[in-house]
């Protein structure tokens, strides 16, 4: 009966780098999700968001050499993906924590990686096996 925002991170390549679910969505959040995924790895030259007003603030403070992409249709592929999660929520009936949405949306971004063949995981395997010879060689390694 809440509603909870999943910040998502993805690189151009549809690898999800970084997930953050919050209750609100304003300047302290969004901060917190950018800092996280800022740690990961390199500075990205260009950002796409969505118009949400704490963002050119946010980015004029971390990213200053990044060029912010707020276009009306650009984040359509991460929206796209985004539905992905959203269709696998909905049998579901929702979440009642939020820890649960962050554990969960952090789950889905890993299979997501392991599917498009962003870790060393199952690259072997066909595409439709590639999860299971991913989670095959992940319980052979431990």
């Amino acid at each position: 009966g809440r509603w909870t925002y999943l910040y998502r991170a993805v690189d151009q390549f549809g690898q999800v780098i970084d997930v953050l679910a919050s209750e609100k969505r304003d300047l302290a959040a969004a901060r917190r999700f950018f800092t996280r995924a800022l740690s990961h790895g390199r500075r990205p030259v260009e950002v796409t968001t969505d118009r949400a007003a704490s963002y050119p603030r946010l980015l004029d403070e971390q990213l200053p050499a990044a060029h912010h992409v707020d276009d009306q249709y650009a984040n359509n592929p991460i929206e796209a993906d985004h539905g992905r999660f959203k269709a696998r929520l909905r049998p579901m009936r929702g979440l009642k924590r939020l820890r649960s949405a962050q554990t969960i949306g952090s789950g889905h971004a890993s299979v997501q990686n392991i599917r498009r063949g962003h870790y060393e995981l199952g690259v072997d395997a066909d595409l439709r096996n590639r999860l299971t010879a991913a989670f095959t060689e992940l319980t052979l390694a431990i």
